[in-house]
């Protein structure tokens, strides 16, 4: 496929046949040359799809993932697909950022390995850990993800103000939830594995001030990353409605460029199971992601001796990263699939919590292990992207090329004295900063493209990996 230049950064994907709509990718030169042809094709392929509206767009952290590539974004009309290979295997992987009122002058190597050990005491982490806590009702949990739990205790008063969907998405439905994917539901405050992690960082520098006192980012303080989804149970859900989309498609008269977008009409009985199955695996995914919250609260208090009030520790923003939406763009509803990428709503936009109204959401974009993460703000060009913007660095390298090629002295050397909780660094090469892309480099091209605004970069003071 020809790549034509048509602004800062973008790039056009001529819509030929069988594509629908053009496709669009932000990159910058520097960030070219790591665009993979299966990437584009998977970009093209969702092009294909019915319904699909106006064009379908890469992130510069864009690469081949399983059906869209992860950094794509595709929206489809009322008439329409709906494809569960769009939103991903993780369905609402997402992050935290929680913000303290601890100066990282004051807080030293051995608060930090003490902090580590009392927050895996109380998170399992790695792949297939289960959970700690037990007495939840998992159709509560996928019903009402965050909420519930925040209402049962577990989190502040303001903690739903500041997640997306206020931590509870609508539609769900635990009974379009397969059992082997409810068997999978014992995961909750599971940090996993793979790209999943936790991060204590400081504010080491401020872009918009103004912006970042209004999400309450103060310059050195520490802060907390959280990065984990749905786990096994939304893999499962995924896993389940590929297959039956996959079967289902040609009844509908849908061709498809490959198993990996299977897709079927929003409308349809698949359909609908799948959204009411994803809002669940999404609710799941929240209610992780708070109760995770509330452990660190724990583990903070215990190793400062202090309480929430003196120590902070209240939430700036939870975003989602795998996910479809129905949003409203010129004048229609659509169906955004986001997959490895996040809404961004500009200020004084209609869709908006009014803690936010003035300022756009915060977006959280996380570098890899040892190297700065950002909060962003979208702006109205973002509109270009269906108000979306990336949700990391984006791989370079796959996790075999990395183990491959990658030794723990290097590691070690593009770390330097940011703490890791494993012993061995040869256990997490797949994670090493050398196979991702220079996240600098891929906040960069959004900014200079003017779809973002910077607003504060955070450095890593201290790694929580889960092994594989």
């Amino acid at each position: 496929m020809e790549l034509r230049k048509t602004g800062i950064n973008c790039y056009l994907i001529s819509r030929k046949e069988p594509m629908q709509v053009d496709a669009y990718i932000y990159l910058s030169e520097k960030l070219l040359p790591y665009l993979e042809d299966e990437a584009i094709k998977q970009l093209t392929d969702a092009a294909s799809l019915p319904g699909v509206y106006r064009r379908v767009v890469g992130m510069p952290d864009i690469h081949t993932g399983f059906g869209l590539p992860i950094g794509g974004i595709m929206a489809t009309e009322k008439d329409g697909v709906i494809s569960a290979g769009a939103v991903g295997m993780d369905i609402n992987c997402g992050v935290r950022l929680l913000m303290t009122e601890i100066p990282h002058t004051e807080i030293n190597k051995k608060h930090l390995t003490t902090l580590l050990k009392e927050i895996e005491k109380r998170i399992p982490v790695g792949v297939g850990k289960k959970s700690r806590h037990s007495g939840f009702k998992l159709e509560d949990v996928l019903k009402g993800g965050a909420s519930f739990l925040a209402k049962k205790g577990y989190g502040l008063p303001d903690d739903l103000m500041c997640c997306e969907e206020e931590g509870c998405m609508p539609g769900a439905n635990p009974d379009k939830v397969s059992s082997r994917a409810k068997e999978r539901g014992d995961q909750l405050s599971t940090l996993g594995g793979g790209n999943h992690f936790m991060e204590i960082v400081y504010v080491a520098q401020v872009y918009d001030e103004h912006t970042a006192r209004n999400f309450g980012l103060r310059q050195g303080n520490i802060a907390v990353l959280i990065h984990t989804g749905s786990r096994g149970l939304g893999h499962q859900v995924c896993t389940d409605y590929t297959e039956i989309m996959y079967k289902a498609a040609k009844r509908y008269g849908i061709s498809l460029p490959s198993k990996g977008l299977a897709a079927v009409p929003i409308d349809s009985p698949e359909g609908q199971d799948y959204y009411e199955a994803m809002a669940s695996a999404t609710n799941f995914a929240f209610a992780n992601r708070q109760l995770i919250t509330y452990d660190v609260r724990e583990a903070f208090c215990q190793v400062f001796n202090s309480n929430l009030e003196e120590l902070g520790l209240k939430l700036v923003y939870d975003v989602c990263h795998n996910i479809a939406k129905f949003e409203q763009y010129d004048g229609r509803q659509l169906l955004v699939h986001r997959k490895g990428a996040v809404k961004a709503l500009p200020p004084g936009h209609p869709g908006l919590s009014p803690r936010f109204l003035g300022t756009g959401n915060p977006v959280l974009v996380p570098g890899s292990m040892g190297n700065p993460s950002y909060v962003v703000v979208g702006t109205e060009k973002a509109r270009d992207t269906f108000y979306s913007v990336n949700h990391g660095a984006g791989r370079i390298l796959s996790r075999t090329a990395a183990r491959r090629n990658i030794s723990p002295d290097e590691l070690k050397a593009q770390i330097g004295d940011t703490l890791v909780n494993v012993d061995r660094l040869g256990k997490i090469l797949d994670e090493a900063p050398q196979a991702y892309k220079d996240v600098e480099e891929v906040i960069d091209t959004l900014v200079v493209a003017g779809l973002t605004r910077k607003v504060v970069q955070l450095k890593p003071l201290a790694v929580i990996k889960g092994e594989e």
